[in-house]
C-alpha cells in the first residue's frame, strides 16, 4: 500500500511497548510504514537512554533502526544547549545516559553548584538529599532552567511510574521558579528538530503516540496527522475530556495500516 505520508514520527514508550514488554505487533506495524515508503524516525521524550541504548532495545523487539533515527528528548535538549548555551558549564539533575549525550556534544558537565551556568532538570532515578541540597545551591535567580520533558508519568511493564515532572515540581517547591525552556514534547523546539532529521513538511508527516499532552498535542499544533493509540496512559475519559483531538485513534499500532492510505477529512 501506498501512503500520502511520507514520514513518520513514532512514539516508543506506550506505543511500541510498555516499560520492556512489547505491544502485540508494532515490530510488523514498523515494518508497514515501511514498505508503504514512509520514513520512519522514533521520538520519546524518555532521556534516561542513549541514542545507541535505544536501538539495542528495539532490536530485541524486532525493531530495526540505527542512532540517527531516535530523537530522545536528551539529544533535543543537548542541541538546544549547544545552540543556546554551548559554552556554558551545565549542572545536571538526570540519569547518566543522559549526562553522556550532552558531553558527546561536545557541552561542559558540572556537578559543582559554584561552577554552574545552566541547570537542566530531568528524571533521576537516584534522587537524595545531597543532590537536591547541589541542585538548590546550583540555581540563582538568574540561572537558566532548562528541562528534559514534562511528563509527570511514563507506562512501565507493571505500572505507570514517574517521570520528569517529580523533579520539576520538587525544584519548583525548592526555588520557586520551574523551567525556562522545556525541550521536549509538545514543544516547538522538539518539533522543529525532529522535522529537519525527519526531512519531511509537517503535513506529510504522521504522528503516532499514546499521549494528547505531549504526541497528539505537538502534532496538533504543528500541522502534523496525528494518530492516539491505545496502549498506553490515554484512556476513554482522558480522551472525552481533552481539547486536544487526535485524528485518528487506534486500539494499537498495530492498525496503522487502517490510516495510511486515508484521506485527510475536511
Amino acid at each position: 500500500m501506498e501512503s500520502r505520508f511520507a514520514g513518520a514520527l513514532v512514539d516508543m514508550d506506550g506505543t511500541l511497548y510498555r516499560g520492556d514488554t512489547p505491544i502485540d505487533g508494532a515490530a510488523e506495524a514498523i515494518d508497514t510504514l515501511r514498505e508503504a515508503g514512509v520514513e520512519v524516525q522514533f521520538l520519546t521524550n524518555n532521556p534516561t537512554r542513549s541514542p545507541e541504548n535505544y536501538v539495542e532495545k528495539l532490536a530485541g523487539m524486532g525493531i530495526e533502526a540505527a542512532p540517527e533515527n531516535i530523537v530522545t528528548a536528551g539529544v533535543v535538549t543537548a542541541d538546544y544547549l549547544v545552540r543556546e548555551h554551548g559554552d556554558e558549564r551545565v549542572f545536571v539533575v538526570g540519569e547518566p545516559d543522559l549526562g553522556d549525550v550532552l558531553t558527546d556534544a561536545g557541552l561542559a558537565v558540572t556537578d559543582d553548584p559554584d561552577e554552574t551556568e545552566v541547570v537542566v532538570l530531568s528524571l533521576d532515578t537516584g534522587l537524595d538529599h545531597d543532590l537536591f541540597v547541589r541542585t538548590l545551591r546550583a540555581i540563582t535567580p538568574e540561572t537558566p532552567i532548562v528541562a528534559t520533558n514534562p511528563d509527570r508519568t511514563k507506562p512501565g511493564t507493571d505500572g505507570i511510574l514517574p517521570s520528569a515532572g517529580l523533579v520539576i515540581g520538587a525544584v519548583e517547591g525548592m526555588t520557586g521558579r520551574g523551567p525556562d525552556v522545556v525541550a521536549g514534547k509538545p514543544s516547538e523546539v522538539a518539533a522543529r528538530f525532529a522535522l529537519d532529521r525527519l526531512g519531511v513538511p509537517a503535513e506529510r508527516c504522521l504522528l503516532v503516540g499514546d499521549r494528547l499532552d505531549t504526541d497528539i498535542e505537538m502534532g496538533e499544533r504543528t500541522g502534523m496527522t496525528t494518530v492516539l493509540v491505545r496502549t498506553g496512559v490515554t484512556d476513554d475519559a482522558t480522551l472525552a475530556a481533552s481539547a486536544v483531538e487526535p485524528d485518528d485513534v487506534l486500539d494499537s499500532i498495530a492498525d496503522i495500516e487502517r490510516v495510511l492510505g486515508r484521506e485527510p477529512t475536511e
